[in-house]
């Protein structure tokens, strides 16, 4: 059975509280983007999420946030970290065998961040931490986040990190209109590229990271980065694409023969999970497509069985 490791979800608390801040609304008589599907904590959207994952072979989903929770006020960063902790933990605990979260951090806030890591870990039975790439217009790589990775080395945790619809943060991107096709992409890379250049991989081993959307661009780039990256960051420890290829990466495409095959050269079978970006997907495919298009692509069944019924499960810890 398939895991997938990249869902969304919103709690009708958590809506209510971000209001505007978190588009779109759920609940609403007309409803838009996303919450056009089964996203909500609705008894009817429950039911039709569960009904969509048994279709596609989905035994389980790990929940996450589609947009960053972070707000400059500490007050309301908590309370919304908490919000969304509890609603995600209240839905895993009525469906055990169905759905798990991560724990969402009130970030930039960083005391604050640790408690509620500790609390979603210990208390309401997380199985991983997540963050958004950037936070306030801040890589969540800079040294003011360092006692977060800290901890989840200490942990041996798993993250899984999301772009936070910027369009890194250029006009290049955001005034072109590709924000969402294609600045996600380079989100994920420059969380990659961060990551290499400050070293936290290399640092903090025990850390389980996952990057979404097949790290963007990065699986065309590691000779380059090993030739050309090295010059500019001649201090370290590791080539690039070593520290790349410790990242899992789960399988969000739209499909693409292309850029599936060159992550899977790129990084190997053992290194691929399942994800969805539920329900971001299903404008434009089913989400019986999004897992069943990898064993259409005529890659070896040995790499397409781990990749679909495997490596996911084993790096939370799920029977498989």
């Amino acid at each position: 059975m398939i895991c997938d490791v990249h869902a969304h979800y919103i709690p009708q608390n958590f809506s209510d509280f971000m209001g505007e801040r978190f588009p779109p609304r759920v609940g609403q008589a007309t409803k838009t983007g996303i919450a056009k599907h089964p996203v909500s904590d609705a008894a009817a959207d429950i039911d039709g999420r569960l009904a969509l994952m048994d279709e596609a072979g989905v035994e389980k989903q790990v929940l996450s946030p589609h947009r960053p929770l972070y707000l400059p006020d500490p007050a309301e960063g908590i309370k919304a970290a908490q919000l969304i902790n509890d609603g995600y933990a209240d839905l895993a605990h009525r469906h055990p065998d169905r759905i798990a979260s991560y724990v969402m951090l009130p970030l930039p806030h960083i005391d604050a961040a640790l408690k509620e890591m500790e609390r979603g870990l210990d208390q309401l039975g997380c199985v991983g931490v997540m963050m958004h790439i950037s936070c306030l217009e801040r890589s969540v790589a800079e040294a003011e986040f360092e006692p977060i990775y800290q901890e989840m080395n200490r942990r041996a945790a798993v993250l899984f990190v999301h772009p936070s619809v910027t369009g890194i943060c250029s006009p290049f991107i955001t005034e072109y209109g590709y924000t969402a096709a294609v600045g996600t992409s380079l989100e994920d890379a420059t969380f990659v590229l961060h990551m290499i250049s400050k070293q936290i991989p290399h640092r903090y081993p025990r850390i389980k990271f996952i990057v979404p959307h097949l790290g963007g661009p990065i699986p065309m780039l590691l000779n380059r980065l090993d030739k050309q990256g090295v010059r500019d960051h001649p201090d370290l420890a590791e080539p690039p694409s070593v520290t790349a290829r410790k990242f899992y990466y789960d399988t969000v495409c739209y499909g693409s023969k292309a850029a599936f095959g060159c992550a899977l050269e790129a990084f190997g079978a053992d290194h691929l999970v399942t994800g969805s970006d539920y329900p971001v997907l299903q404008d434009y495919e089913s989400y019986k497509d999004t897992f069943s298009y990898i064993e259409r692509l005529g890659f070896p069944k040995s790499a397409t069985d781990k990749i679909l019924h495997h490596n996911a499960q084993q790096l939370f810890g799920f029977r498989h």
